[in-house]
């Protein structure tokens, strides 16, 4: 079986982001650049089903510039077969643009399963697996918190507001993974190793035309001073008013 699981780099979400001069784009300098969370699920999940069955390829795919060697390798390191660099110098802020490159390159791989996260941890889109399965005519199954493989057929969970539902598709496919689908493994030393030995094919990204434009960008306001308005009962009529008339909370 061939998995392939598309993965993004994103920034450290506990480094410090800023604004770049242009107003548009985060300011690299500084940043800490790492896979995806939700993608490295993904990427455990296709690991214990090729360890499961005993045989069987995973190829770690992502789009981006040269950093992204990076995170490929240790996708590597954790025991991805292979990976494959969609190179472009600038990510396109649009979904729909890095889901035509990707789908672009899986067409015809014979994969039989494609994972991506649930989401981004930069901007939580949250659209580009839908999208490549759509492009690709695949079934699509998001949110994936549990999953079983029988005879070609998958059995997932997948969380909705209020619970879970089960929904149960034909191989190939493709599915975003949820926390707590797989704890990913922290890459050994041997893997580490392997990883210098494995091949990162490079090929330049297809982007489609993009659909969405980033206009400006600008960080939250800082949040201000708190106050006290009394204490016990006497100040929960102040506490009301001031929820209402100031904060509007209420």
């Amino acid at each position: 079986m061939i998995q392939v699981v598309c993965i993004k780099q994103v920034a450290d979400t506990e480094t410090r982001v800023r604004v770049a001069a242009d107003g548009r784009n985060l300011d690299p300098t500084g940043v800490t650049w790492v896979a995806n969370p939700y993608d490295e699920i993904a990427l455990e999940q296709a690991l214990r089903i090729r360890e499961q069955q005993g045989s069987g390829e995973v190829v770690a795919v992502s789009v981006g510039g040269p950093g992204v060697q990076t995170t490929l390798r240790n996708a590597l390191a954790m025991g991805a077969d292979r990976a494959i660099h969609l190179k472009t110098e600038r990510i396109a802020p649009d979904p729909l643009s890095v889901a035509c490159a990707l789908a672009e390159e899986l067409r015809g791989a014979g994969a039989e399963l494609v994972w991506f996260g649930k989401q981004a941890v930069d901007d939580d889109q949250a659209q580009v697996g839908p999208m490549v399965a759509e492009r690709l005519d695949l079934p699509c199954v998001t949110m994936v918190a549990s999953f079983t493989l029988e005879g070609g057929r998958v059995t997932a969970e997948r969380e909705v507001e209020g619970g879970r539902e089960v929904v149960e598709v034909a191989l190939p496919a493709v599915l975003t993974a949820e926390k707590g689908l797989a704890e990913p493994r922290y890459a050994s030393l041997k893997g580490i190793m392997a990883a210098k030995r494995k091949p990162i094919e490079e090929k330049p990204a297809r982007l489609g035309e993009p659909a969405l434009e980033v206009v400006a960008l600008e960080l939250p306001p800082p949040r201000g001073a708190g106050k006290v308005v009394g204490q016990g009962v006497e100040a929960v009529s102040e506490l009301v008013r001031l929820l209402r008339e100031e904060a509007r909370a209420i």
